[in-house]
């Protein structure tokens, strides 16, 4: 069996795995994206439709989403899959260690209309105050379409006050690295918003914001860099 069919494998072991245990705590959103200085799309215009799911479970998490685009009439869909097997549920063990909360191994599937990637790796949950959440992961990456390489991926997520008014500041860094045909990749998306759900009621998260894309390289071309930011509305279920 070839190494990506494994990964393939391995991942969809842990999604169907994960389908039949009751999370802890899961998280269903929207998202509405609207930007102007997209790079390598059919017109610098893009609109996006983003369904994301989180979900913390016994012996591990997962994260998912898809994207929607469409740009200058051409539309196209991109999703990712990442469930992460925690040693710590599984063996029973705290691994606590400075600010690292726990030690996993991480998968995720990079699908498109055109390529299926898989990564494969381990990854930490970090501790570190004022953050709601922190990871980072060392992936190798098994690409469909250039030469395969490593990527090192950081999550974040911070919740904020000003005036009574809710905040969140969250996003993901990815860097890879250069290989034969292709050069080293940063992408940096993080996103600011504003919970406008909380004047409905309470429990109603509404955000209003903007998403800015720090790409450098982007899909490892050289010299093509995005920086674009786009107008967001996102809705938790």
């Amino acid at each position: 069996m070839k190494l990506q069919q494994l990964c393939a494998a391995l991942a969809l072991t842990s999604i169907a795995s994960f389908a039949t245990a009751k999370p802890i705590w899961q998280d269903f959103s929207l998202t509405g994206l609207y930007g102007e200085n997209y790079e390598l799309t059919n017109e610098p215009e893009q609109a996006t439709i983003t369904a994301e799911y989180a979900a913390k479970l016994k012996y591990g998490d997962f994260f998912g989403f898809i994207d929607r685009t469409e740009s200058g009439g051409d539309k196209d869909s991109y999703f990712e899959a990442s469930p992460r097997l925690s040693l710590a549920g599984v063996s029973g063990k705290d691994l606590q260690f400075g600010i690292v909360k726990d030690v996993l191994i991480s998968t995720t599937w990079e699908g498109s209309e055109d390529d299926n990637n898989y990564l494969y790796g381990v990854g930490v949950d970090l501790d570190i105050p004022y953050f709601q959440y922190a990871s980072a992961n060392i992936y190798r990456a098994n690409n469909d379409s250039i030469d395969d390489d490593w990527q090192l991926t950081l999550t974040y997520g911070v919740p904020f006050q000003l005036s009574n008014e809710d905040f969140l500041f969250d996003g993901f860094l990815d860097w890879s690295t250069e290989e034969d045909d292709h050069e080293s990749e940063l992408n940096w998306t993080s996103q600011l918003k504003w919970n406008a759900g909380k004047h409905i009621s309470p429990d109603t998260r509404l955000y209003l914001g903007i998403e800015y894309s720090h790409w450098i390289n982007k899909y490892g071309v050289d010299g093509v860099d995005e920086h674009n930011v786009s107008a967001l509305v996102k809705y938790h279920f």
